[in-house]
């Protein structure tokens, strides 16, 4: 272990669409958690791994906190309520835009039971101004005591540097966890499904979202270098099978076109995507199912 050299391990928290994954790939450099403008879209925590030559901060991305309505809300709050307890550091993000709302109040509650410090990060100051954010911070400073407020935008990565160096004071000295050119300690498998399933977020109608799932069945390196992917899409009904697969196939070669740009920015490599659609239904309330697909249930 290298003297004087401090690692630890963060959780990013907060209601759902404040910006955390969007914050977690700004911090790590590249894109490893999915974006989108529908809620509850992180299912797993995501681990990015920031590596300085002092110090290495190992990120979790929970999912959003919300009222479940399914085995897999129940598993995804368990997750995120899970995380508070086992790292040096919570960052409790919000949106400053949307100001203190329901939400907030409820994780607040649960914070309350935490001795782990936690941040308060102000997300999306650039859609503010400045004499907005003094009354925002107030709100939440009446109802919690936290260790730190920082306003961040993570979008455009204003402040996101003070950030980490604040997290960084925190951290107890110890070893590297990860080589420093690592930045997430998900198998790349597991990556590229990701990538693909943010493709159909943003491509698809308000009934889809959170009755997609994404694996990767089959994924090797040709002798020519190319990367060769096959991926299934797993839907919950018929109807969604059509919606995702669209007049003549249009809507799905769309999603393959835009998940294979992403992909082969991840890899470094050329990849032959192929993209099938699968009904399971009910899979969400199915807990040998979710297993199958990758969640973590314990």
């Amino acid at each position: 272990m290298k003297k004087g050299f401090k690692s630890g391990f963060a959780a990013i928290i907060g209601r759902p669409n404040v910006g955390k994954s969007t914050l977690l790939n700004q911090i790590v450099g590249q894109k490893i958690a999915i974006m989108s403008d529908k809620p509850q879209t992180t299912r797993n925590k995501i681990q990015g791994v920031y590596t300085t030559e002092t110090s290495q901060i190992v990120f979790l991305d929970t999912p959003g906190i919300h009222k479940p309505q399914s085995k897999l809300g129940t598993f995804m709050m368990k997750v995120a309520e899970s995380t508070f307890q086992e790292v040096d550091a919570v960052l409790f993000v919000v949106d400053v835009a949307d100001g203190l709302g329901g939400g907030d109040r409820f994780i607040i509650e649960q914070l309350k039971n935490v001795k782990t410090p936690v941040f308060l990060v102000l997300n999306k100051i650039d859609q503010v101004q400045p004499e907005q954010l003094l009354p925002v911070i107030q709100s939440y400073k009446d109802l919690y005591a936290f260790a730190e407020i920082v306003p961040v935008s993570a979008r455009n990565g204003n402040n996101v540097t003070t950030l980490l160096e604040l997290v960084g004071r925190y951290l107890p000295e110890g070893p590297q966890y990860y080589p420093e050119d690592q930045v997430t300690d998900y198998p790349e498998q597991f990556v590229c499904a990701e990538l693909i399933r943010e493709k159909i977020l943003h491509m698809t109608r308000e009934e889809i979202p959170h009755s997609i799932a994404v694996q990767i069945e089959d994924m090797k390196v040709k002798d020519n270098g190319l990367v060769d992917i096959s991926a299934v899409i797993y839907v919950e009904r018929d109807s969604q099978k059509g919606i995702i697969i669209g007049k003549q196939g249009s809507l799905l070669k769309e999603i393959g076109k835009q998940a294979r740009q992403d992909i082969e920015a991840l890899l470094g490599s050329k990849i032959f995507l192929q993209l099938w659609v699968k009904v399971k239904k009910d899979w969400r309330n199915q807990e040998h199912v979710l297993k199958d697909l990758g969640f973590r249930l314990d």
